[in-house]
């Protein structure tokens, strides 16, 4: 198991619209994370989230690429769909698959879409959701 801790967290509220750092978030099960654009039932999309390192190792800032969830200590790119994330002791949420990088990456640099091929981040859906802060300890189930 993979154990870090939430470093940001960001809810994009209207498209193609810079998403807004929060402190905190409440994440309702079956829909997203609550004011998030892609809080919708049904949605397979509804929260991405993207690790510090990987931002670090791309230069770029939390939230630049839109995650809502960005984290420290657990490596994105070896989550798998059907596991879970752990946020705190009530949030649970299934990962569904990675998020391609699509040609919006163009628009923030010149060849990041390449360069975050396979390593954009994990899309999950909300089991169980609840509240959840900056700092919040994060586990990824193996």
């Amino acid at each position: 198991m993979q154990e870090g801790s939430i470093t940001n967290i960001h809810i994009a509220r209207v498209k193609g619209t810079p998403s807004d750092p929060v402190q905190e978030a409440t994440a309702i099960s079956g829909m997203g994370i609550e004011g998030d654009r892609s809080c919708v039932e049904g949605n397979t999309r509804q929260v991405l989230f993207m690790d510090k390192e990987t931002l670090d190792d791309l230069e770029l800032t939390p939230g630049q690429i839109k995650e809502n969830i960005t984290t420290s200590g657990v490596d994105m790119s070896h989550a798998q769909p059907g596991q879970v994330f752990f946020i705190g002791d009530e949030i649970r949420m299934e990962v569904v698959g990675d998020c391609e990088a699509c040609g919006k990456m163009e628009e923030i640099r010149s060849g990041l879409e390449d360069r975050l091929n396979g390593r954009r981040g994990m899309l999950a859906m909300v089991i169980n959701g609840g509240t959840m802060k900056v700092g919040d300890t994060i586990r990824l189930d193996s």
